[in-house]
């Protein structure tokens, strides 16, 4: 990859799941790369077990079925090594700022990793594509690489060509950043609290963004309202979510003491 500028390593990755809800689904395919400043490649690919049933609906898209998998680790025997392989990386790929990220973290959490990806630089390959072309990942390979994606929605073909494709759009345009923290602000538009978006940052406080209580600030409402707190702890939001309610919450309790946050 001659275009993308690292002084760290970077790790692309890409998960075929049981469907798109990262609190009810799981991963049952993962594809990891990893490329150091110089140029060096590593991966990890790896098949997982997700301890339910794989719907069909979900097979159509994929390919992988309830017996490709069966004998496959589950993700939490995986999740500190696979963790471990990817610390201290930034990251990148394909709408996994909205779906791979989200669903990625959620698996961390329920595993007992908790992890927190926000002190790591993101590209969202498919934002530059949108933002330049606006096209789905076969036709930015196409357009871009001027190659069909064969297999494609297998994890370790998506990721490969995430890859060329972001290499291909930073030797087309010049006007964009080479370097990860410069395609992580250009990749990322919105500044959001959680990775489901339940919160964003709105004006340096978090606001809900969504409900009865959308665009108001988080802290006013768990003052006004402290059952508020209590019923998104019980309610089926993802854990990620509750962590970071959690974490305000802990925060405006820790002010009221008069304590240093």
């Amino acid at each position: 990859m001659s275009n993308l500028q690292l002084k760290r390593p970077i790790v692309f990755f890409d998960l075929e799941t049981t469907g798109t809800d990262n609190v009810k689904d799981r991963i049952i395919e993962l594809a990891f790369i990893k490329i150091m400043p110089d140029g060096k490649r590593d991966k990890y690919v790896r098949r997982i077990n997700p301890g339910m049933p794989i719907p069909p609906e979900s097979t159509k898209f994929h390919g992988i079925v309830d017996e490709d998998v069966k004998d496959a680790p589950a993700f939490k025997q995986i999740a500190h090594e696979l963790y471990d392989w990817i610390k201290g990386c930034d990251m990148g790929g394909y709408n996994s700022s909205k779906f791979d990220l989200p669903m990625l973290a959620e698996e961390f959490l329920r595993a007992g990793v908790n992890v927190d990806f926000t002190e790591r630089h993101m590209i969202d390959v498919q934002q530059i594509f949108f933002k330049m072309e606006a096209r789905t990942l076969s036709a930015a390979y196409l357009f871009y690489c001027h190659k069909e994606l064969e297999n494609a929605h297998s994890a370790e073909a998506d990721i490969l060509a995430t890859i060329e494709v972001l290499d291909a759009q930073l030797g087309k345009y010049t006007d964009i950043a080479t370097d990860v923290p410069g395609l992580h602000t250009f990749t990322n538009t919105d500044e959001y609290v959680d990775y489901s978006r339940r919160m964003v940052m709105k004006d340096g406080a978090a606001v809900f963004n969504f409900g009865k209580h959308k665009g108001r600030k988080v802290e006013d409402i768990f003052t006004a309202e402290p059952q508020y707190y209590d019923w998104m702890m019980q309610a089926d939001f993802s854990l990620h979510t509750k962590q970071k309610i959690s974490e305000i919450l802990n925060k405006m309790k820790l002010r009221k003491a008069g304590l240093k946050v």
